[in-house]
């Protein structure tokens, strides 16, 4: 059972096609989220990575999980979603351990494992079939939009 389906998504999210890399919530609390996107070959960025191999970039695992990230923040830790965005500020060890290709269901488990007023850090781990194949420290920040 799912948390929000994506026209929820799009209501707490400013990403459209063929940015928006998650597909649905399947868990929301305070401090962790665990979303899903579905990789599908129809995909654009799989025209050019690679053709004949299609691997989805590990760029977009990261924004995948980022954007869980901003989905848990927007939800749980701020007041007025309507002028406030979360802008990512740094990422750190970022690893990928296996491809994700095709026909894959990428779950991303994001948690808050620090906030100190509008400035969060957080932790992602990306699977697939159950095996790791991206991992993640982020900062964030929460802006007004104005500010953008």
């Amino acid at each position: 059972m799912s948390v929000m389906e994506i026209e929820a998504i799009k209501k707490v999210l400013p990403h459209r096609y063929p940015f928006l890399l998650v597909d649905r919530v399947l868990e929301l609390e305070d401090k962790r989220i665990v979303t899903l996107k579905n990789v599908s070959g129809n995909e654009d960025y799989f025209n050019g990575h690679f053709p004949g191999k299609p691997l989805m970039p590990g760029v977009l695992q990261v924004e995948a999980m980022a954007q869980s990230g901003c989905i848990m923040l927007m939800e749980r830790h701020v007041e007025d979603v309507e002028n406030n965005l979360v802008v990512f500020t740094n990422i750190n060890k970022a690893k990928f351990r296996k491809s994700v290709v095709p026909g894959d269901q990428l779950r991303m488990e994001v948690l808050l494992t620090n906030q100190r007023r509008n400035f969060t850090t957080m932790e992602g781990t990306a699977t697939v079939d159950g095996n790791v194949v991206c991992e993640l420290e982020a900062t964030a920040a929460i802006v007004p939009k104005e500010d953008e």
